[in-house]
């Protein structure tokens, strides 16, 4: 199998090769810190060697689980929020059919706090058969806790308790939480949440697997890809070997030289919710002590139509990492017209996707040309064996920039702020 691959040719000029491999012992350092646990956060570095400590039985029991839910349900709700749903999201978007409305479908709740949203939801499962991921380390996070209250009861209403029971599955905590509390006491299925690996980092656990299986994809392929990554990127590979160590070395010197803002962008559509999952990746473990690259994402060709101006000729604060599919699922071709009013005959017999690379890579020349490095991400494909391997290099990377950034990738201080207003404007106990 191939792997996906790192270019930042087109980031020289603002950085030379010389300045990234000055800082070669210093990635491997961090990276060394990593792996022997001896760094900030380190009690949160379970999702390290998380793909390849994946046993055959807790996939089988996953997988087990999610065909139960797919024989049951119309539809299933997967109720989180940040690592809680992020994950999975990005990987289903990214896999499933754009326009697929194979059974069952699966929706997201508890990711806002929306009346209209939780409404709509509830008129939309209304008269459906639905089930229920439930997904919360504690329990009681509002904003999934709300969500769960509200749909658990439509859903009791609708079938009666003993069936809905069967319905529900809980991803939380293994011994303490009013989650778990609540599924002992139901006897819900349950998968446990380890408690060493945070949201953010979440998504090959059952976290993400459970509801990715959940929408017909192969989650062993999944685990493989990311397996795979795990071994090219450990502290046995040298720094010009290491893509990881290279992209995290590359975005800190960027940033050093006032490129405060990164820019994730594709030229696929799928590829969305990925670069969701990624800001919160990188915004909540380097956001802290008033540093950090501030992690922002377009998608193109569209958003060259609106962000494209200010990306060419705005501040000179940016620089873009772009995800690139080197081959699409399917062949499209521009067909020839005789009247030829839309003055296209130039592309016909072309394909769409040579179209949407010479975008690709006209958009990057214009932009190097306007002071924006890039860094490029090339997938040999856009299965589930490469979307593991993209999501390990990046939490690997994240580890690994975060202690050249010199702050704890695994805690997020900031993200209690609001809530404790919340809960005191709320009159809740205690606040």
């Amino acid at each position: 199998m191939k792997t996906i691959a790192l270019e930042i040719e087109k980031a020289l000029g603002t950085i030379t090769k010389e300045q990234i491999f000055s800082q070669a012992k210093a990635a491997q350092e961090a990276n060394v810190l990593l792996e022997n646990g001896q760094g900030k956060g380190n009690d949160f570095l379970g999702w390290l060697h998380l793909p390849s400590s994946i046993n055959e039985l807790i996939i089988n029991d996953i997988q087990q689980t999610a065909d139960s839910l797919r024989s049951k349900c119309e539809v299933v709700v997967v109720i989180g929020i940040g690592g809680s749903y992020l994950g999975a999201k990005a990987v289903i978007d990214a896999i499933s059919g754009t326009f697929d409305t194979k059974k069952p479908v699966v929706v997201y709740a508890g990711h806002n706090i929306g009346e209209d949203y939780l409404h709509e939801l509830s008129e939309f499962l209304a008269g459906k058969l639905f089930g229920i991921i439930n997904i919360s380390k504690s329990g009681t996070t509002t904003e999934p806790a709300l969500a769960f209250r509200i749909l658990k009861k439509q859903l009791e209403e609708a079938i009666g308790k003993v069936e809905a029971k069967s319905r529900i599955v809980a991803i939380t905590d293994e011994k303490r939480g009013a989650l778990r509390t609540l599924s002992d006491k139901e006897g819900y299925k349950t998968f446990v949440i380890p408690d060493n690996v945070g949201g953010r980092f979440s998504v090959l656990t059952p976290v993400g697997l459970l509801p990715i299986a959940v929408a017909g994809i192969d989650i062993k392929q999944l685990v493989a890809g990311a397996v795979s990554m795990e071994k090219a990127i450990g502290t046995t590979v040298d720094f010009e070997h290491n893509p990881a160590a290279i992209y995290a070395v590359v975005r800190n010197l960027l940033y050093q030289k006032g490129k405060k803002i990164e820019i994730l962008a594709n030229f696929n559509p799928k590829l969305h919710y990925v670069a969701e999952w990624w800001k919160q990746l990188y915004g909540e473990s380097e956001g802290k002590e008033h540093k950090g690259i501030f992690p922002a994402s377009v998608d193109f060709t569209t958003d060259l139509h609106s962000m494209g101006q200010w990306i060419q000729e705005g501040e000179r604060s940016i620089f873009e990492t772009v995800i690139s599919v080197a081959h699409p699922k399917y062949t499209v071709e521009v067909p020839h017209d005789t009247e030829d009013l839309d003055g296209l005959n130039y592309l016909a017999g072309k394909r769409v996707d040579y179209v949407n690379k010479m975008a690709e890579l006209g958009t990057q020349m214009a932009h190097v040309a306007g002071g924006v490095p890039n860094i490029k991400i090339e997938l040999p494909e856009l299965n589930e064996y490469y979307l593991g391997q993209l999501l390990y290099f990046f939490e690997r990377a994240c580890g690994i920039s975060a202690y050249l950034l010199d702050v704890n990738p695994f805690d997020q201080p900031g993200v209690e702020a609001y809530k404790k207003n919340m809960f005191k404007l709320l009159d809740k106990p205690g606040y």
